[in-house]
């Protein structure tokens, strides 16, 4: 495959007319044909691409506390097995729609790629608002959407793992309802399982510990000093708040941090310990003492060194991107910045290392997990953090090397990267 060198790679559009809603994939798809235009990649291959090889939709039933029944919409979108089995997780939300699944699965598998992983890309979803269940139902709604989807996922198949709003739970019940139906244990079914019933230790920090290991290595790139960086942090869930932890341990000053009710900001610093506490006693960031509230839009826009947006898709957009005023964004969440932002963060000088680098650490440890699964062998915490260390610095150095030997911004570099693996295993099995 040959690689183009010195490709304009979205110019240097400021106007936020041009910007029209599309769906997540449209976005997924207009970023791969960048990369694709950057590196003259194979039109078979690019066709190939496009689009998922299977999405199942399913509707099941779920038994209510009330002793009605409800049903539920379920999706599971498996986009390229190229590398390896499919791997991505499963979110509960009332938004979730079959385009955010298919993009989520999409960016899957660009990111197992880049970690070096033998593994492609898949996600699920199931249309609900999982905090209006009781915990009866929700272990109820869970079986339902496993059982199915059972024909299609497998440890040598397709490997779930947690995301919105699922958690160790969700696959406990998850590998349990597919054991019963297998007839016997198959804990390498799904990830990021509880430890007792073969879940891996470092597993519940992955995401965020990579994440700071790639912050890390971009400001020594960028030469700044994390030890006095301050840092924004939009959403607080697993990824958020242990970003806050680990930035914190690095030396950084966390100033603002939000979730779904707002924000709350502190030019003094924001203590991890304390913030989370005040999370876990009122259920949100807000109102946290000595602090300003602020709105999401309104952290999204700080001047920082570092933000890192940890929420959901699209939060970056060409109509925000002009006022976002860090130096590094390090994307957390899937997708939160558009095509749009991006030409505009890149004309400003602004770094970004996308998602599917800056997040990579929860599928790498979820790799572990499984290979520790399929050989009835467990390692230690350090072993494990070990393991993802050497992972996400290489996947770094990779993608930084690729953005410079094709002269584009981060994210296209990170994408021919992982594109001419997938295309090249693609290519050896006689695809096109």
């Amino acid at each position: 495959m040959s690689v183009k060198r010195g490709v304009s790679v979205g110019g240097s559009v400021t106007s936020t007319s041009l910007e029209v809603t599309r769906s997540p994939f449209d976005i997924g798809v207009q970023q791969l044909e960048r990369a694709a235009a950057a590196m003259d990649l194979d039109p078979n291959v690019l066709e190939i691409l496009r689009r998922p090889q299977r999405v199942l939709s399913v509707y099941f039933p779920v038994r209510m506390d009330s002793g009605s029944v409800r049903v539920f919409h379920g999706i599971r979108s498996q986009y390229n097995n190229a590398l390896g089995p499919y791997k991505g997780g499963v979110r509960y939300h009332p938004d979730v729609t079959v385009e955010e699944v298919m993009a989520l699965s999409m960016w899957m598998t660009w990111k197992s790629a880049i970690a070096g992983l033998p593994y492609g890309g898949g996600k699920g979803g199931v249309v609900v608002n999982p905090k209006a269940l009781s915990r009866g139902e929700l272990e109820r709604l869970s079986r339902g959407y496993f059982s199915a989807i059972a024909e299609v996922v497998g440890p040598h198949r397709d490997i779930p793992a947690p995301d919105v709003y699922t958690d160790s739970q969700v696959m406990a019940w998850f590998m349990d309802e597919y054991s019963k139906i297998s007839g016997h244990n198959v804990f390498g079914v799904v990830t990021g399982k509880p430890l007792i019933v073969g879940g891996s230790l470092g597993r519940d920090t992955a995401t965020a510990r990579g994440l700071s290991l790639v912050v890390g290595e971009a400001m020594k790139k960028l030469g700044f000093d994390l030890g006095t960086a301050s840092v924004a942090v939009q959403g607080y869930g697993n990824a958020g708040s242990y970003s806050h932890m680990f930035l914190e341990r690095m030396g950084a000053t966390v100033v603002a941090v939000s979730d779904s009710k707002g924000g709350i900001l502190s030019n003094d610093g924001l203590k991890y310990s304390d913030v989370s506490a005040h999370k876990r006693k009122t259920g949100s960031v807000r109102d946290f003492s000595g602090c300003d509230n602020i709105t999401n839009r309104e952290l999204l826009e700080l001047d920082v060194d570092v933000l890192v947006p940890a929420a959901l898709e699209n939060q970056i957009t060409g109509k925000n991107a002009g006022r976002i005023g860090a130096r590094l964004v390090a994307e957390a969440a899937n997708g939160p910045t558009t095509p749009e932002a991006d030409d505009i963060l890149g004309g400003r000088g602004v770094e970004v290392i996308p998602d599917v680098l800056a997040n990579a650490g929860g599928v790498t440890t979820s790799y572990l997990e499984w290979v520790q699964n399929l050989q009835s062998y467990y390692w230690t915490a350090s072993e494990v953090d070990a393991r993802l260390r050497d992972v996400m610095t290489a996947a770094f150095d990779w993608v930084w090397w690729s953005k410079e030997e094709n002269e584009v911004d981060l994210r296209t570099g990170a994408y021919i990267y992982a594109i001419m693996w997938v295309a090249e295993a693609m290519k050896v099995r006689g695809w096109v």
